[in-house]
């Protein structure tokens, strides 16, 4: 009786361990309605509006994971913008912040999807803790080559902060670069 119980007792906790483990938030992007659905493991719902890719830059539709997470990184590409609270989901695009909230809800980045600055920290932090599966769908904005799309797919959008050493040599040339 006493193994039975203990055996028992086993069951439910390795039970109530993977209800933790699989709590997972959903992140559904709708590229026609230029909105993304969240339903965090908690139960959480949220519906937000977004801008994604136009025309030559679209956002690529598909099933992803999170690749890498940062807090602030800067797009090399474009200016140095800032992209607060980035979610990297499949090579160099991105689920990140954005100032321009005036607009969100039309396709105007450059295949990156943006949201508010609350958002985007609010989604970041989730994200964070429990995980995620992104789910792009809807349809694209008209105009837009295949062969345009793959090649600006190989191109990268921002790169995280990398901190090198600079050779004596380097420095002895420019000892103010950073």
């Amino acid at each position: 009786m006493r193994l039975f119980r203990k055996g028992a007792i086993a069951a439910c906790a390795l039970l109530a361990m993977s209800g933790v483990a699989y709590a997972l938030v959903r992140i559904d992007v709708d590229l026609s309605s230029q909105t993304m659905r969240v339903e965090s493991g908690d139960g959480a719902n949220y519906v937000w509006p977004i801008s994604s890719g136009r025309a030559d830059y679209l956002t690529p539709p598909g099933h992803y994971r999170p690749q890498r997470l940062f807090v602030l990184v800067h797009s090399a590409k474009y200016h140095n913008s800032p992209m607060p609270h980035s979610i990297f989901f499949h090579g160099p695009y991105a689920i990140h912040g954005t100032n321009a909230v005036g607009s969100l809800g039309r396709p105007v980045s450059h295949g990156c999807i943006r949201l508010a600055p609350a958002n985007a920290a609010m989604l970041y932090s989730a994200v964070q803790s429990e995980g995620a599966v992104i789910s792009i769908s809807g349809s694209a904005p008209v105009g837009r080559s295949a062969a345009n799309h793959r090649h600006r797919e190989i191109q990268a959008l921002a790169y995280a902060p990398r901190h090198r050493a600079r050779s004596l040599r380097q420095w002895m040339l420019d000892p103010v670069e950073y």
